[in-house]
């Protein structure tokens, strides 16, 4: 048995709370959305997950330090824009040499920084350069909607810290949940970020009426762009072709439960992006992934169209079906690198 503290009361934060609490763990969940915590804890009832039964074992801490101390594994759980703000308050309360997970899926534009990164980075601005804690990125083909149901799931424990890797993968392990290991934080991450914009553009091929030859295109040349962009940072190659990388791509582009494709679908049908946010109800890491991926694409001069053609469509006004013509017809390419 082990004490996890989860920072974070969203859907995949519950529902991996749901199963870790499952398999005998003591589990403590903090939010600053307080009241969210008085709610769930009068109920018993999670309404993000179809109205997710929480288990009694789980305990919900406003005190953040509490929540923070004798654990064996602190768990960051929000969307990836928060990151940073949630790390930074819980900074004072964290030890060295803490195991602390990400499950956020992003990049920061003003940093450039992945969700590990994030945590390394702000930890040691908090408490000193010579900080450290122990982070591992926690990715793969994950929807909470069917974690919470115990459905057959893969994911990925990722970390240059082959012991911290090992020791998650031991800590989520179960019937419904195999986990891998993988040293590749950066590769992992990417790919975590990248797809939600991959899946934007799969949303937006549906919205406009295109069929499963053109989702197949955007799923196998997207990987084709991310994998092109981690090889120009130094990542594994074989991290793209695995659960995050592939898995995940395939999921996110695919899958109803993606907020992602579902909001692609919606610009596709002629929303304004905005208005798209606004109607999924939830955060949309692909429109807050797309400014760093613009910017790794010109720093590490990688051409990534699809990428292009996302951000042109969210944030320029550019006419969806016309920055698909501009995919199709561009000059003519070997499909061999």
């Amino acid at each position: 048995m082990y004490r996890i503290g989860i920072l974070g009361a969203g859907t995949f934060g519950m529902a991996l709370a749901r199963m870790l609490c499952n398999n005998a763990n003591e589990v403590e969940i903090w939010t600053r959305h307080t009241e969210k915590l008085d709610i769930y804890s009068a109920t018993g009832i999670f309404p993000p997950l179809d109205n997710m039964r929480i288990p009694e074992g789980i305990c919900f801490e406003k005190d953040l330090s509490r929540l923070c101390s004798g654990k064996d594994v602190l768990m960051i759980a929000v969307p990836s824009v928060y990151v940073r703000s949630t790390v930074s308050e819980a900074a004072g309360f964290i030890r060295e040499g803490q195991i602390v997970v990400s499950v956020a899926k992003g990049i920061e534009k003003s940093t450039l920084l992945s969700p590990t990164g994030i945590i390394e980075d702000e930890l040691r601005k908090q408490n000193g350069s010579d900080f450290r804690v122990r982070t591992v990125a926690l990715s793969g083909p994950t929807h909470a909607e069917e974690v919470a149901k115990d459905l057959p799931t893969t994911i990925v424990s990722a970390s240059d810290d082959a012991d911290a890797a090992g020791f998650i993968q031991d800590v989520f392990m179960n019937t419904c949940m195999r986990v891998y290991t993988n040293p590749d934080t950066k590769g992992v991450e990417l790919c975590g970020a990248l797809k939600n914009v991959m899946a934007l553009a799969a949303g937006v091929s549906e919205g406009l009426g295109y069929g499963d030859n053109t989702k197949a295109a955007i799923i196998t040349r997207g990987l084709a762009e991310i994998w092109r962009l981690g090889m120009a940072m130094g990542c594994r190659i074989e991290t793209f072709a695995g659960l995050a990388g592939l898995g995940d791509l395939v999921v996110t582009c695919t899958s109803r439960n993606s907020r992602n494709n579902r909001c692609g679908i919606l610009i596709g049908k002629g929303v304004a992006p905005d208005e798209a946010v606004k109607q999924i109800g939830m955060v949309v890491e692909g429109i807050n992934a797309l400014p760093a991926a613009m910017e790794l694409s010109e720093k590490y001069g990688v051409e990534m169209p699809i990428i292009h053609a996302v951000d042109a469509v969210v944030n320029q006004g550019a006419d969806p079906r016309g920055a698909v013509n501009r995919l199709m017809m561009r000059e003519k390419k070997d499909e061999m690198p």
